[in-house]
């Protein structure tokens, strides 16, 4: 019994690190091009963006509390800088079996409702969150086109007051698009990112662990419910 309660622990603690995949990308890294369908039903890919210098990539859905109070915020960068060659492109990872109000269907309703102007696109299988080492909403990565290639540039929060803009005194992604356009080098090239957990899917990183044909005690195990 002992035995099986340690096994149930340390699966458990398992769990985050290896639902979230790679080691997350910092400033500096290469970060792989994906396919994601938009609201619209279209598939988007980044490097097919051609009138792009970079991207301003966001991991965002739409029950989080706090990706509420930052939706004006991520709707106005997008209007500052989409037409500089930085646009938002918004990525909804949450599994809607854990969180229903992030589904595909209320993706498009939230998209239409908010007159989102940017890409809103559907990780469905989860795969570009893990890729990319996301663990929260907002979850922002800065990325430019280089030699074909989409160069990390900043990763983390948006700035420092998720609660208040206006009391907002660090707008650590907004500097660092402007060091960019500039030529300038960054100053902040990484924050912690603040906001709801991820949604995983239940149980993906225990079961990632077992080898077909290994005999297995089953345990339930109860993940992170809708909002942060």
């Amino acid at each position: 019994m002992k035995r099986k309660l340690a096994i149930l622990i340390s699966a458990i603690l398992l769990v985050p690190a290896i639902s979230n995949g790679q080691t997350p990308y910092k400033a500096g890294d290469i970060a792989a091009d994906f396919q994601l369908k938009n609201v619209r039903g279209e598939m988007v890919s980044l490097l097919k963006i051609n009138d792009a210098k970079g991207f301003i990539v966001t991991f965002w859905c739409n029950t989080c509390p706090v990706v509420k109070k930052y939706e004006a915020r991520l709707i106005n960068l997008h209007k500052e800088f989409s037409d500089k060659g930085f646009p938002v492109i918004a990525i909804n990872s949450n599994d809607m079996q854990v969180s229903p109000g992030d589904s595909y269907a209320e993706m498009q309703k939230k998209a239409m409702n908010m007159a989102y102007k940017f890409e809103y696109l559907y990780d469905e299988s989860q795969d570009v969150a893990r890729t990319f080492g996301a663990t929260n909403t907002p979850h922002v990565y800065l990325l430019v086109k280089k030699d074909g290639m989409l160069v990390v540039q900043y990763v983390g929060a948006i700035d420092n007051n998720s609660d208040d803009a206006s009391a907002a005194d660090k707008h650590y992604l907004r500097d660092a698009v402007n060091s960019l356009l500039k030529g300038e080098q960054i100053a902040v090239k990484g924050t912690r990112a603040v906001g709801c957990s991820l949604k995983w899917k239940k149980a993906d990183g225990i079961m990632s662990l077992i080898q077909p044909g290994q005999k297995i005690d089953y345990y339930r195990f109860t993940g992170a419910k809708s909002g942060c």
